[in-house]
């Protein structure tokens, strides 16, 4: 009897596996990888994110971390916790359910996902042609870092509070205050 796992899937058995499945996973190069579970603070920072931003992005649509992007660059498909898509909505040929084109991601992080948030996810976002600006919104800490797109490469500022987060975006500025973003953790004491 073989002990022989198989390890590489194609896109179409990772859609079964979403389709059936109660978690979500993220897939690359041909492996699946279940997603962590958030917390209440978690999911709230994300809310509010786009409570705060939304509104101010005009033009821009926000999607939750029910939609998936794909990455055709680096074949990375993923749930960021929220994507603006600002204009109209590109989807993947492969996957009807992943969007190709968003202009803002924000990931919250959390204690098991923030290196790979910070470093190898960050850098398959930055292969999306359309992202002009990431977020990425600290659990440990007030603290919230734009990662942008600029005319010589990426940028990254660290914003704290009493700080307002600029981001550029399709249509011009959208401004953030990061005490506005952390105020609803107090609701949750």
């Amino acid at each position: 009897m073989s002990t022989a796992r198989r390890l590489h899937f194609s896109y179409d058995e990772y859609l079964a596996v979403e389709e059936r499945s109660e978690v979500k996973h993220e897939y690359c190069d041909g492996e699946i990888y279940a997603m962590a579970g958030g917390t209440p603070e978690h999911g709230a920072l994300a809310l509010r994110v786009v409570q705060v931003l939304g509104p101010k992005l005009a033009g821009c649509t926000p999607l939750s971390s029910d939609v998936r992007v794909h990455i055709q660059a680096s074949g990375l498909t993923t749930y960021p916790d929220v994507s603006f898509v600002c204009g109209p909505l590109e989807r993947a040929a492969a996957d009807g359910n992943a969007i190709t084109n968003p202009s803002v991601i924000v990931e919250v992080t959390s204690r098991s996902t923030e290196d790979y948030d910070r470093g190898e996810k960050l850098s398959h976002y930055k292969q999306l042609p359309s992202l002009r600006s990431a977020l990425l919104v600290s659990h440990r800490e007030r603290r919230i870092t734009l990662v942008e797109r600029a005319a010589t490469g990426w940028s990254v500022t660290e914003h704290r509070p009493g700080e307002t987060v600029t981001l550029t975006a399709p249509g011009g500025t959208a401004k953030l205050e990061v005490d506005r973003v952390y105020d609803v953790l107090a609701q949750l004491s």
